[in-house]
């Protein structure tokens, strides 16, 4: 299992999949070809059926079209059988020969494989990959999460949490301040602003949770915009763990350090979801993106709050279960509708299951990686029209 430093990434949105992935494997390509005449990127299956929408082809052209003239072929009706994400690239000589040709997967998160490689080619980083083996470690040792993350990471790791929550604390605040109509045509207004607003007028508990939709609105709204934000575990789900530790650290005052450890410790199970199934949503559906990002929410305000090892993954469990079978259906592909309206329910779903999770002694029947399991198999057993083709669900209503 990897770094969490590969989960938390910071880019610009709106997708990770989409937009990060397809620009990190443009780099790649033109790093290989500098002195190419010409280039041609053929984008396939979810890539290209939503990829105008998720500013896919911007992306690329951003990357690719300073260098040399670059065409972009759309075929959405083509799947590639590895991952429904793929993409060919093609170098071309003054003469118009190929010289180079790769398929890359953008697998989510942001993360670019190569045809025929396996997706694990950083060096593991951690020994355990199931929280069953690292809840038994916590038992025996009387550790908690965040310290298994200290142990098995280098130093640097606690200096790119800071550089994560920084970021993640100036989408939030940018966004807040930010007004007016989203880009892509379908006319979506900016809510945060209002409902940071509003949430003055109640009382304690529903200004509470109107604060937490406001802070999942502002960066969820910043990622659609195409703004700087971090991964958690996607930029489609990128307002829940923000939302969350935003309003514990400026609510209840908790420090930056113990804001820190919640990440780590956040990261941790989006980690083991990602090594053991999937955080894409052309993969597994929207439970992939937003339900993990509520149980990684979850398990950072257990954590907070003083949640024993076990409170703590009972209550990223239940982020997870509570989100099975949730489809991934953007409204014309844009990481809009539900998107953004999704990343606030689940951040304020995450809080519920730490307050579910600590009122109980932390034991319950079906443990976080059986959830894994079947958040894996569900994600596979869905038709492909309901993970990001914009062809069922949501997405076809007009």
């Amino acid at each position: 299992m990897e770094s969490i430093k590969k989960l938390y990434k910071i880019g610009l949105g709106p997708s990770s999949s989409h937009t990060m992935g397809p620009r990190n494997a443009a780099k790649l390509f033109l790093e290989k070809n500098p002195g190419s005449a010409r280039f041609e990127v053929t984008l396939y299956g979810s890539l290209a059926a939503t990829g105008k929408g998720h500013l896919t082809d911007k992306a690329i052209l951003d990357e690719l079209a300073p260098a040399a003239a670059t065409d972009i072929l759309w075929e959405p009706d083509v799947f590639l059988p590895f991952h429904p994400n793929g993409m060919r690239f093609r170098a071309f000589d003054n003469e118009g020969h190929i010289v180079d040709e790769v398929t890359l997967y953008s697998v989510g998160g942001g993360d670019v494989v190569k045809d025929g490689e396996t997706r694990a080619a950083a060096e593991p980083v951690y020994g355990m990959t199931t929280m069953t083996e690292i809840l038994k470690w916590c038992d025996d040792t009387g550790h908690s999460f965040w310290e298994y993350v200290e142990q098995c990471e280098d130093s640097s790791v606690w200096d790119y949490l800071r550089e994560v929550w920084q970021v993640m604390k100036a989408a939030v605040e940018r966004g807040i301040e930010a007004e007016g109509v989203l880009p892509g045509g379908l006319g979506v207004a900016r809510k945060a602003t209002s409902y940071y607003v509003h949430s003055a007028g109640y009382n304690s508990s529903l200004k509470s949770r109107g604060l937490v939709y406001a802070y999942a609105l502002a960066v969820s709204e910043e990622n659609a915009s195409g703004g700087k934000i971090v991964t958690a575990p996607t930029c489609g789900s990128c307002g829940v763990v923000p939302a969350v530790l935003y309003h514990l650290h400026t609510s209840k005052g908790f420090s930056e350090q113990r804001i820190l450890r919640a990440l780590a410790t956040a990261g941790l199970f989006g980690n083991v979801v990602k090594h053991n199934a999937s955080v894409s949503g052309a993969e597994v559906g929207c439970q992939g993106e937003v339900g993990v990002a509520c149980a990684m929410a979850a398990a950072a305000a257990s954590q907070l709050f003083g949640g024993t090892p076990r409170q703590i993954e009972y209550s990223a469990e239940m982020g997870l279960e509570h989100h099975l079978g949730l489809t991934c259906d953007p409204v014309c592909g844009l990481v809009q509708i539900p998107c953004i309206e999704r990343n606030a329910y689940a951040a304020a779903r995450a809080l519920d299951a730490n307050l579910y999770s600590a009122i109980s002694d932390g034991r319950h029947s079906v443990s976080f990686d059986r959830i894994v399991e079947v958040m894996k198999q569900t994600g596979h057993d869905l038709p492909s029209l309901y993970k990001e083709t914009a062809k069922g669900g949501l997405a076809v209503i007009k």
